[in-house]
């Protein structure tokens, strides 16, 4: 039990890798709430993971949201050990072919819901003696795409983002560290989506698939056991770090 008596928030909980990880960290021995914008799903799956698990809905990119679910979660925790900030969004546009409006909902969802997160959450973690914030960026936040304009720019915020805020809390001594996680395509809802809207489905999962060495996409729980190491004290040398989970595609 890697993470037992550990209290746990994590976004975008109500599906994908929010869901994935939440079910991990309460296999370890955690207490977890889930949030997401989706209430009505976020109400079902903390059903399903069972009375260890609490639901609130969330917007991350409203502050105000913001201090008051992490507010609500350290009352229902008791203490607030680790913060994975999950939820996000993807479209697959080109520079030319973004909006405005696409672009900024993007860095609203995906980087300034990871900012916020950071700047509240700390707060809490150090209140409960330290812990780690987890922030899923993407294997597109270190390497570029033609038809992944906002998102690329999002997600590479995230790496950097990540780095700042574990230079912050360790010169001021919070004992909160902080590192990004970068995947390449996992089965996710997310994924399932896109592929489904394209001409020719099945040809276009072989095409992800072949770009992957190790010959698979990834799973949630490739995801989630990444994530229970970054919570546990097993990773409490850890911080600033970019863990890599592509399957050998950025070793190319």
């Amino acid at each position: 039990m890697r993470l037992s008596g550990k209290g746990a928030f994590i976004t975008g909980g109500a599906s994908g890798l929010g869901y994935g990880c939440a079910e991990a960290f309460l296999n370890e021995g955690a207490r977890v709430v889930i949030a997401d914008v989706d209430a009505e799903k976020g109400a079902q799956a903390a059903e399903k993971l069972g009375e260890k698990a609490f639901f609130l809905k969330l917007d991350v990119s409203v502050e105000e949201e913001w201090v008051t679910a992490l507010r609500e979660a350290e009352t229902w925790l008791g203490k607030l050990h680790t913060l994975v900030n999950s939820a996000g969004i993807a479209f697959f546009l080109d520079v030319e072919k973004t909006s405005l409006d696409d672009w900024r909902r993007m860095m609203a969802v995906n980087l300034d819901g990871v900012f916020l997160g950071c700047k509240h959450g700390i707060a809490p973690i150090e209140r409960a003696g330290g812990g780690s914030i987890i922030n899923l960026s993407s294997i597109s936040g270190i390497i570029g795409g033609a038809n992944l304009a906002a998102y690329n720019a999002s997600k590479g915020g995230v790496r950097l983002l990540s780095k700042s805020v574990a230079l912050h809390c360790a010169r001021k001594g919070t004992g909160v560290r902080c590192n990004s996680v970068h995947p390449t395509f996992v089965q996710t809802p997310m994924v399932d989506e896109f592929v489904a809207k394209t001409k020719n489905p099945e040809r276009t999962r072989a095409a992800l698939v072949a770009q992957i060495p190790i010959g698979r996409i990834g799973e949630p729980a490739d995801v989630a056991a990444m994530a229970v190491y970054l919570a546990s004290d097993e990773s409490s040398f850890v911080t600033g770090a970019e863990m890599v989970l592509d399957g050998g595609l950025s070793a190319q």
